[in-house]
């Protein structure tokens, strides 16, 4: 299956060049909160979308809808296209029931109006971009929390494989850096309050990481059969050749302590794909920085991996990005593929005295030139949800 689309919207960058220059570069997105007063919050930091334009109603929406229309400006077969959504499941909007009780209050009436009020972002996510971009099938969204993106992107491969659909646009989108979000991770104790250091929070594998960065933003792919993709004569960014996923139930917010749904998942990829772990040139973790999901998933990628898992560039974005919670599998699908495409593995920042528990090779500091055939890419999250994508280079 073809990826012939891009879009991305990331703390690192709001385009799919610059994001490719900054991965390479090894940029942190990390800073103080400015989208609310977070001061009386034991996390007061997170990696934001460095926004110049205005916000349309919500940064979630505005950030899908931008790296929606990237993505189909660079490709838009024929065909009955659809849209694949992974976002975060939600309450209605907390201003529009504020506005309900207002004395003042006056209820839409204008079709626009009703369309928009008292919906979850994910209902505007969906009809917006399936509207702006004339998408005439109905479009399925996801809401399995930091596998979303990742769970979009399998669930297209796998319609537009069946036939069920000609071509797809899949992804995700999230932005839960609020008072609602920030406050709701901080009490869980999943967030690092390294306050002081922001650039330097985010240090997954490292011993003394303390919780995930928070993130923010979006990024979609377009995806066809590869013979159709090569017929019109479009580019082929790579090929997405197996989805995994699982559902090990262990806990809300911690893996299974033995890495069996991390596991299952990854070897489902392969399995669908038809390679075994020795093809594996490269892994994006999904390396989150806290104390438990690392070493659980180093756990797994050896298993896996078997004799060769030391030998196996492993890196992780987040050090960069920080967790995009439903958008971080769409997001890092497309740093793995940008990564094949330019022959380099992007360096997992901060790891600075790695854990005794995690000791592969996660390229340290510095991004690394080296050419990668298949790549695999994973997304494990909240309440055992896991899934992995496995990509080919284009000329492999």
């Amino acid at each position: 299956m073809a990826v012939t689309g891009l879009g991305v919207v990331a703390p690192i960058a709001t385009d799919v060049d610059a994001f490719r220059r900054a991965l390479r570069d090894g940029v942190s997105g990390a800073g103080l909160i400015t989208a609310f007063d977070a001061g009386a919050l034991p996390t007061r930091i997170a990696a934001e979308v460095k926004w110049r334009g205005p916000i349309a109603r919500d940064r979630k929406v505005t950030f899908a809808l931008e790296a929606a229309r990237q993505a189909l400006s660079i490709s838009r077969p024929a065909g009955r296209g659809g849209l694949s959504l992974g976002i975060g499941l939600e309450l209605f909007s907390l201003d529009d029931m504020a506005a309900r009780r207002r004395p003042d209050f006056v209820p839409p009436s204008a079709k626009a109006e009703r369309l928009l009020f008292l919906q979850t972002p994910s209902d505007l996510c969906a009809h917006l971009i399936s509207h702006q971009q004339a998408l005439e099938t109905p479009p399925v969204t996801h809401v399995s929390a930091c596998a979303a993106g990742a769970d979009a992107i399998g669930h297209a491969f796998r319609l537009v494989a069946s036939g069920r659909r000609d071509w797809m646009l899949a992804g995700g989108a999230d932005s839960m850096i609020n008072p609602l979000g920030v406050a709701g991770f901080c009490l869980l104790g999943a967030t690092t309050t390294r306050n002081d250091e922001p650039a330097r929070a985010s240090r997954p594998f490292d011993r003394r990481r303390d919780g995930f960065l928070l993130g923010e933003g979006a990024a979609f792919v377009v995806l066809e059969p590869l013979e159709a993709a090569r017929h019109r004569g479009a580019h082929v960014h790579a090929e997405i050749v197996g989805y995994g996923q699982s559902f090990d139930a262990h806990g809300i917010s911690e893996p299974h302590p033995e890495g069996r749904g991390a596991g299952q998942a990854m070897k489902a990829a392969l399995d669908e794909a038809g390679v075994g772990p020795d093809a594996i040139d490269a892994v994006n973790a999904h390396g989150t920085s806290t104390p438990k999901n690392d070493p659980v998933e180093t756990l797994a990628l050896k298993r896996l991996l078997g004799d060769r898992a030391r030998e196996v560039p492993v890196y992780a974005v987040k050090s960069m990005l920080g967790h995009l919670i439903s958008a971080a599998g769409a997001v890092e699908a497309v740093a793995a593929i940008v990564g094949m495409e330019d022959s380099f593995v992007p360096p997992t920042l901060n790891l600075d005295e790695p854990d005794p528990a995690c000791d592969l090779d996660y390229v340290p500091h510095r991004a690394r030139s080296h050419p990668q055939r298949y790549v695999l890419s994973n997304s494990f999250a909240f309440g055992g949800q896991n899934a992995a994508l496995l990509f080919k280079g284009a000329d492999a």
